[in-house]
């Protein structure tokens, strides 16, 4: 697991049709997720964070 408490990123939130939070960090390739609230959808989007990044690294 990469240590992502130093790092930063923008995420934008929209809501979709079914109410739904849609969140993407547009700095990291398809990296989106979803939640029913806001709290939910933060807490999905750092595992994605973490997941895009572990991809970064071992692309390089």
């Amino acid at each position: 697991m990469l240590n992502t408490n130093k790092r930063e990123f923008y995420v934008i939130i929209e809501r979709d049709e079914d109410g739904y939070y849609v969140g993407e960090v547009p700095q990291l390739k398809a990296c989106y997720s979803q939640g029913e609230i806001i709290d939910e959808l933060m807490s999905n989007i750092k595992e994605v964070i973490e997941l895009c990044l572990e991809e970064e690294t071992a692309l390089l």
